[in-house]
């Protein structure tokens, strides 16, 4: 399972005009799920992203995560993170889970999220979706589970 998370200021996705998820200061994270992802996976990915201590403490350092600050999380699937593109000038899709096993993946990984922070937002699963988003820093991080 992977994870591109970016500090964000304002986060959003829309699907057909219409906003779907949409969070402020907090985390984008565009979530691919490989072959083989399971409950493992969904809970170090869990931990990590409400724990990643990339935003500012008292002293303007990196040290507090999610769960110190009670951000908003936005969780978008996105598959083709888990890409071949080791080689030519088109990305492989071998890699990535199938749809029909990722969804639930990704399912118990927004429940998960859930369960542990009330500001948890989603894209929709499968479906095309608009994505903009305010980067705070930049900071930008991809995360293994």
């Amino acid at each position: 399972m992977l994870a591109l998370i970016q500090r964000v200021s304002h986060a959003r996705v829309a699907v057909d005009g219409e906003t779907v998820g949409e969070i402020g200061p907090g985390l984008l994270a565009l979530v691919g799920v490989e072959p083989g992802d399971g409950d493992a996976q969904v809970a170090r990915m869990c931990d990590r992203l409400l724990g990643y201590r990339v935003f500012a403490d008292a002293r303007g350092r990196m040290n507090l995560g999610l769960a110190d600050t009670g951000g908003g999380l936005l969780l978008v699937s996105q598959f083709t993170l888990a890409a071949d593109t080791g080689s030519g000038m088109r990305p492989g899709f071998s890699t990535a889970a199938p749809p029909d096993a990722a969804e639930p993946v990704f399912n118990r990984l927004v429940a998960a999220c859930r369960a542990r922070n009330a500001g948890v937002e989603t894209g929709r699963f499968g479906a095309h979706m608009e994505v903009s988003l305010v980067n705070d820093g930049p900071v930008t991080f991809l995360l293994r589970a």
